[in-house]
C-alpha cells in the first residue's frame, strides 16, 4: 500500500461530513424522535450521556471509516462517481451488519432502517468527497 498517494485533508473532511450527516440525521428535523422511540431513549437519557467519549469515539471511527475508504479508492481513476458508488456499496456492507445486530436485539424494522439508512448515506457521500478530491 502506497499511503503517500492518500489525500489526508479529504480523508479529514470525508470524516467530517459522517459525524456533521449525523447531527442533521439524528435530530428533530429528520430522526431524532423516531430513533429515541424505538432505542427505548429519552432526551433526558441523551442528556445523560457522556458527551466528550461519544463524540470523541465517533470522530475517531469516522476517521478509521474515512481512511479505509480512502484505501480502496486509492486509484488514479477514481473519481466522484466511483467513489459514491464505492461508498454505496460499503453502506450496504454496514447496513447489513446493523440489521443483523438489531435483529438479534430484537429491534424494530424502522430503527434498524434509520440506523442502516444513516450509514449508507454518509458513506455514499464520503466515497464521493474522497473521489472528488482526488
Amino acid at each position: 500500500m502506497d499511503f503517500s498517494t492518500l489525500n489526508y485533508p479529504a480523508i479529514f473532511i470525508a470524516a467530517l461530513s459522517g459525524f456533521a450527516l449525523g447531527g442533521l440525521w439524528y435530530s428533530p428535523l429528520l430522526f431524532a424522535n423516531a430513533w429515541m422511540k424505538d432505542s427505548n431513549l429519552t432526551p433526558n437519557d441523551i442528556a445523560k450521556g457522556n458527551k466528550v467519549k461519544i463524540f470523541g469515539f465517533t470522530a475517531f471511527f469516522f476517521v478509521i471509516m474515512a481512511f479505509n475508504l480512502a484505501m480502496f479508492l486509492n486509484d488514479a481513476k477514481t473519481d466522484a462517481a466511483w467513489g459514491a458508488t464505492a461508498g454505496f456499496l460499503a453502506g450496504i456492507w454496514t447496513f447489513s451488519a446493523i440489521a443483523i445486530h438489531s435483529l438479534f436485539e430484537l429491534k424494530c424494522w424502522r430503527l434498524i432502517f434509520i440506523n442502516g439508512g444513516y450509514s449508507i448515506v454518509a458513506l455514499t457521500i464520503m466515497g464521493a468527497i474522497l473521489g472528488a478530491w482526488r
